[in-house]
């Protein structure tokens, strides 16, 4: 497999000379496990604003309703109770039950032209996690794995990839495929924090520093007359798992203000989306926060006011915070499940699953906001315009945070394009 950052293309000198400037940094936190959480270093955390791309998928499980969110049907037999509401964007309407994102469509493009074909969860959320069909033989690697891959820092000491998934239903882990281990995420299904990254308690601060430095300086040593890639790869583990015992205090939000823990609401996927902007704010390029109980077969309409309240105070939270850093502008947020729902009201009050004409969104990062891609017909039923696959959309997500869709990768002596054939960005909704 190629060097990506010989092959990719994607590193320009400017980059170099900040990754560079990264690996002097980092070597110079090593020494000193709390000094990792680089939001103590104002000039470290500057530059990551200005260089560093980041995405964090809000992960809507069990396939949230189109006609409920980014794509009502006013009007219509099927169209449901609620009505379409004005945004900030002259002429784009959304569902009334998003009034603080209608606020900020200026941040946000909406593409209401998927047809995925595949209406199953685990057949629907294996295609939207990796772009493409399965095939025998090859095991693909889902979005987080290849954005921890090609926006990672390779000395990076905080996880290239976190996955939060605490309820039941519908919980995936992810996979990093054939991309390797280093790329898989640290997953998160029972508590905010990683298990067993904590100091010891029977080990003191001073102890631990001291164990430390001595290791450094026997490696030092050991490593000066065997110049070969092994000693480097264990130092370089070595400081990997160093810097992932520092960033437990990145999932800890008791020390945010109470005005900014406001603004995400209180509810556990609140937090995460906090959380979530503590990590990218640290250097991880790739999140997943999940929200289950989408899958709304029954009262449909009872089930969104709730989810959809959650998710519009949380993402619009997420929005704003990330604009006050400075940091929306490299960072990609999406909203995105395995599908959507039937325009068909079945006589639980409820939606089905449907892949043949949904939703997503896409805010921040490379992102024309206020623009909406694609056509439904009046009832919902089918795309008229602007047809889009699962790998379009993954060509427009790579697209907007500087990741060429002409990138491949090797299986042996086969090469694996980056996106699936056939399939290329939307350009329309990349500014």
């Amino acid at each position: 497999m190629p060097n990506r950052h010989a092959t990719s293309g994607l590193i320009t000198p400017s980059r170099r000379q900040f990754l560079g400037s990264a690996a002097a940094l980092g070597t110079a936190f090593a020494a000193d496990m709390s000094t990792l959480d680089v939001l103590q270093n104002p000039t470290f955390a500057s530059e990551l604003k200005k260089q560093q791309k980041h995405v964090i998928l809000l992960w809507l499980a069990g396939g949230a309703s189109q006609l409920e969110t980014w794509d009502p049907k006013p009007g219509q037999p099927t169209g449901g109770p609620f009505r379409p509401i004005s945004t900030s964007v002259p002429g784009v309407e959304v569902s009334e039950l998003l009034p603080k994102l209608a606020e900020r469509m200026k941040h946000t493009a909406i593409i209401r032209s998927l047809n995925t074909k595949v209406g199953d969860h685990g057949g629907g959320a294996k295609l939207m996690e990796t772009g493409r069909r399965p095939e025998p033989g090859t095991d693909f690697p889902d979005l987080g794995a290849i954005c921890a891959r090609e926006l990672g820092r390779r000395d990076s000491q905080v996880p290239d990839y976190v996955s939060m998934y605490t309820s039941t239903e519908g919980r995936r882990k992810g996979t990093s495929g054939f991309l390797g281990s280093r790329y898989a995420p640290m997953f998160l299904s029972d508590q905010m924090t990683p298990k067993n990254i904590a100091r010891l308690e029977s080990i003191s601060v001073s102890d631990h520093q001291a164990r430390s430095d001595l290791r450094s300086l026997l490696a030092k040593g050991f490593a000066e007359h065997r110049q070969n890639d092994l000693v480097a790869s264990h130092n370089t583990a070595y400081q990997r798992v160093k810097g992932l015992m520092a960033s437990e205090t990145l999932f800890d939000i008791s020390g945010e203000p109470d005005s900014i823990r406001a603004m995400y609401g209180p509810t556990q996927f609140g937090e995460q989306c906090l959380v979530a902007r503590r990590l990218v704010e640290a250097g991880v390029p790739f999140v997943k926060v999940a929200r289950a109980w989408w899958d709304s077969h029954g009262q449909n309409f009872e089930t969104h006011r709730e989810l959809c309240a959650d998710l519009d105070q949380s993402m619009s939270g997420l929005l704003d915070d990330l604009e006050q850093r400075g940091l929306l502008e490299n960072t990609l947020v999406i909203t995105l499940g395995e599908f959507g729902r039937t325009p068909r009201i079945n006589p639980s009050l409820g939606r089905d699953h449907f892949a043949s004409a949904w939703s997503c969104s896409l805010s921040g990062c490379g992102v024309r906001g206020g623009s909406v891609y694609g056509k439904t017909d009046p009832k919902g039923n089918t795309v008229v315009d602007g047809e889009a696959k699962a790998g379009d959309l993954f060509a427009t997500i790579f697209e907007a945070v500087g990741i060429s869709t002409h990138h491949e990768y090797y299986l042996g002596s086969r090469p694996v394009p980056i996106v699936d054939f056939g399939c290329e960005a939307i350009s329309e909704v990349l500014a």
